[in-house]
C-alpha cells in the first residue's frame, strides 16, 4: 500500500498550534504517511524539516488582510495542484479558511482543526455572529472537523456549525518523551532567588491569556507571600502594558518575562505553581505540560479547561478575571504542601492515560485511512 500523502496548512501564530503540529508529525508513522507542511514565514524551517518530508514557507498574516490573504490562497492553491495530496489538514481558523478556499474546484479530502472556535473569543456580538456564519459556511467545504476537546464539540453542536457526524473529538496530546528529557532551567540561570516561591504563567501576552489578571493576582500574592517570584514565559502584543503594570505595582525585582523561548517546559520545571488564567480556551496545551513537569495548576473555569482540570483533584479552578480568587488559590497551595503533592500525584496519572501525543498521531492516522 502506498503512503497517504497529507498536506498540512498551519496558521501564522507561534504557540500551542505549532507545538501540536510538531508532536503530530514527530509521532506519525512515516512508513504510512508522507507529511508535507505549508506554514508561515514565522516558523523555524530547519526544525520543521526534521519532522516533515517537505516544508514550504509562505507569507501569511494572522489578522485579516485582503491582499495578503489573496496571495496566500493563490500560493496554497498552487501547491495543492502541484503536490496532489490525498488529504489536506488545516490547523486554526485562519489556515482553515485559506486552505478550504484554495481547494475550491480541486475537491481533495479536507480535515479542519480550529484549535478553539473564533466565535468563543471575547469580542463584540457582531463579530461573534460573523465568525459563526463563516464557520457554518466553511464547514460545507471539508470532510471532517477535529475538535480538541469535548467542550469544543459541544460549542459546535450548540451553534449548529455542521452535522454531528462531521465532528470528531481527538483530545490534544503532548510530547511526553521530549518533556521528560528536557533539562530544566536553574534558578541561578534566571537570577531567581533559591528560596523563592515561583508562580508562573506560560502563554502569549494577549487578551485571551489574561496576563493583566496574572499581574493583578501577583500584587496580592506578594502581599501574602513575601518570597514569591513571578515568571512569565512568552511574549505578545500586551507586553508593554504588562510591564507598565508590573512597574506600577512595584514588582520589577520579583518578575521575569522571558519573551518567546524554544522550550517552555524547561522553564515550567522551575515553577512551584503554574497558572493559566485564560478568558477563553479551546484546550490549553500548557495544562498537561504543567502536569508532566510536576507543577500544581491554578486555572480559570472556562470552556475546555474543566475537561482537563478538576477542581481540588488535579488543580485549582477559579472564575474568569477573578484575580482575588486566583491569589487565594496560590496562597492555599503555598500554605499546604501536602495539597500540592496530592495534586501533582494525580496529575501524573492523568497525563499518562489521556494526553500522550503518540495517541493523537495514531487517532489522526486512523482518520486519514477512513477518509480515503
Amino acid at each position: 500500500m502506498s503512503k497517504v500523502k497529507v498536506l498540512y496548512v498551519v496558521e501564522p501564530a507561534i504557540g500551542g498550534v505549532e507545538r501540536y503540529v510538531e508532536t503530530l508529525l514527530k509521532y506519525t508513522d512515516h512508513n504510512q504517511v508522507e507529511n508535507i507542511l505549508i506554514c508561515s514565514q514565522n516558523y523555524d524551517e530547519a526544525k520543521m524539516k526534521k519532522i516533515a518530508d517537505k516544508v514550504i514557507l509562505i507569507r501569511m498574516k494572522h489578522e485579516i488582510n485582503a491582499y495578503a490573504d489573496f496571495k496566500a490562497i493563490r500560493a496554497i492553491h498552487h501547491y495543492i495542484k502541484q503536490i496532489k495530496p490525498d488529504i489536506i489538514y488545516a490547523h486554526s481558523s485562519k489556515a482553515g479558511a485559506l486552505a478550504r478556499i484554495a481547494d475550491l474546484g480541486i475537491k481533495n479530502k479536507v480535515i479542519y482543526n480550529p484549535h478553539g472556535w473564533a466565535f468563543n473569543m471575547q469580542q463584540s456580538a457582531k463579530k461573534k455572529e460573523m465568525y459563526k456564519w463563516v464557520e457554518k459556511i466553511s464547514a460545507h467545504f471539508c470532510d471532517k472537523i477535529v475538535c480538541i476537546s469535548d467542550a469544543e464539540k459541544e460549542s459546535a453542536l450548540r451553534e449548529k456549525i455542521c452535522k454531528p457526524s462531521k465532528l470528531q473529538v481527538i483530545y490534544n496530546g503532548i510530547d511526553l518523551e521530549a518533556i521528560k528529557n528536557t533539562i530544566p532551567k536553574t534558578r541561578a540561570e534566571l537570577n531567581i532567588p533559591e528560596d523563592a516561591f515561583v508562580v508562573g504563567m506560560v502563554g502569549r501576552l494577549s487578551k485571551q491569556k489574561a496576563p493583566d489578571i496574572f499581574v493583578k493576582a501577583a500584587k496580592l500574592i506578594k502581599d501574602k507571600i513575601p518570597n514569591a517570584y513571578f515568571l512569565m514565559v512568552g511574549d505578545g502584543e500586551l507586553r508593554d502594558q504588562v510591564e507598565e503594570m508590573i512597574h506600577k505595582f512595584d514588582l520589577d525585582s520579583s518578575f521575569l518575562i522571558t519573551g518567546w523561548v524554544d522550550n517552555p517546559t524547561a522553564y515550567m520545571k522551575v515553577m512551584d505553581v503554574g497558572c493559566l488564567l485564560s478568558r477563553w480556551e479551546g484546550f490549553g496545551l500548557v495544562l498537561p505540560e504543567y502536569m508532566v513537569c510536576g507543577v500544581p495548576i491554578v486555572a480559570t473555569n472556562v470552556d475546555a479547561i474543566p475537561n482537563i482540570v478538576t477542581n481540588g483533584v488535579n488543580g485549582m479552578l477559579v472564575d474568569k478575571d477573578d484575580y482575588h480568587k486566583a491569589a487565594d488559590a496560590v496562597d492555599k497551595l503555598f500554605k499546604q504542601p501536602d495539597l500540592r503533592s496530592s495534586l501533582v500525584k494525580t496529575e501524573s496519572n492523568i497525563v499518562k492515560n489521556k494526553f500522550d501525543g503518540k495517541r493523537v498521531a495514531q487517532n489522526s492516522e486512523q482518520l486519514y485511512k477512513e477518509l480515503i
